[in-house]
């Protein structure tokens, strides 16, 4: 997972995961539209997510299509509820202690 959240820690490679999300695939020049960076740029920000396996590319004719892969969101959804679980345990158990503690 930390190669995961690593590249979308990045403001663009979130911008560009946020928008295939919201629209679906997009070519890489659709995405290149979404900030005002190079061609050379935005192709290094979609081999990070490709390289996490965030997002997919399928080559049609001349075109990079990319799109989201849904085993990543998939496994993302998974972190985050099982990190939201433990949290909530352990701030339940937090509360207990403190009220325990209140009153003595």
């Amino acid at each position: 997972m930390y190669q995961t959240f690593s590249a979308l820690a990045d403001p663009t490679r979130f911008a560009i995961v946020d928008r295939l999300l919201k629209q679906g695939e997009k070519s890489a020049g659709e995405l290149g539209a979404l900030a005002d960076i190079s061609a050379p740029a935005i192709s290094r920000h979609l081999k990070v997510l490709r390289e996490a396996e965030i997002i997919r590319q399928d080559i049609r004719a001349q075109s990079r299509i990319y799109s989201i892969n849904p085993d990543a969101m998939r496994k993302i959804g998974i972190w985050i509820e099982e990190t939201r679980q433990f949290w909530d345990s352990s701030l339940d158990r937090l509360e207990r202690a403190i009220e325990r503690e209140v009153s003595k």
